[in-house]
């Protein structure tokens, strides 16, 4: 009987339609997050690891991740296509889990970030990671228009060579829509409260799809991204996955 039983456990186990196999997958499914392959371009790196730690000489903690021991590292070209123009690009993110929040519920946003001196030397100080949430953006006057994407473009982070505090995407950097729906355009970048209210404005209700941290079409650009925060959570970049963390 024992060892009947034991063998009815194990096919549980192994077999794909078992409760046994259910259980077992659900608890180490991966989460939602990963390259969205649509918004890739070229052959960039963006890449759940560890660290990174330094640069060399450096101690404190702006040498290592603000949360874990990982982070988002990211590795991206300038004229490595076909293009003609600077055009490799990447965005890691969420295609599932924000679908369908109000942007306009958006409180508090921003991450850190790995930053280094060659980077600057390849594009500038604001040579520089972005958050981008794609949105339905839901203004009554283009009932056709379903679809563009918030860009926030961070200022210089203020650490050169190493991890940066927390930078505040609702107080430092500029915001742009990338179909032009409101009056914060690429030309005219705005802060995060004009861009808000360039929704409220025109009675806009704009949606998520989906959010990301990504980098390019410009400079090249290598370093890394931890603690992207998010309203009351911080999403944790480790190596084993993304952690929601309760903000601190």
């Amino acid at each position: 009987m024992l060892v009947a039983a034991l063998l009815v456990a194990v096919i549980a186990a192994i077999l794909p339609g078992s409760a046994a196999a259910d259980t077992n997958d659900n608890r180490a499914r991966p989460d939602h997050w990963g390259v969205i392959a649509r918004n890739t371009i070229g052959s960039p790196v963006a890449e759940l690891r560890n660290g990174p730690y330094g640069p060399f000489g450096v101690t404190g903690t702006t040498a290592r991740p603000p949360y874990g021991r990982g982070s988002l590292g990211i590795e991206v070209a300038d004229r490595s296509t076909n293009l003609g123009i600077p055009s490799e690009k990447v965005d890691f993110g969420n295609e599932v889990d924000f679908f369908g929040k109000s942007l306009l519920s958006l409180r508090r946003v921003g991450f850190h970030v790995f930053q280094t001196n060659e980077n600057i030397g390849y594009g500038g100080p604001t040579n520089m990671p972005n958050i981008r949430i794609e949105i339905n953006p839901n203004v009554p006057t283009l009932p056709a228009d379903t679809y563009s994407t918030v860009v926030w473009v961070p200022a210089a982070s203020p650490i050169s060579s190493g991890w940066s505090p927390f930078i505040d995407a609702t107080t430092t950097g500029r915001w742009y829509l990338t179909g032009g729906e409101t009056s914060c355009t690429q030309a005219a970048q705005c802060t995060f409260a004009q861009l808000k209210a360039s929704f409220t404005t025109l009675n806009a209700k704009p949606t998520v799809y989906t959010v990301a941290v990504g980098k390019g079409r410009d400079s090249m650009w290598i370093g890394a991204v931890d603690g992207l925060r998010l309203n009351d959570y911080v999403y944790d970049f480790e190596p084993d996955g993304v952690k929601q963390l309760r903000s601190r």
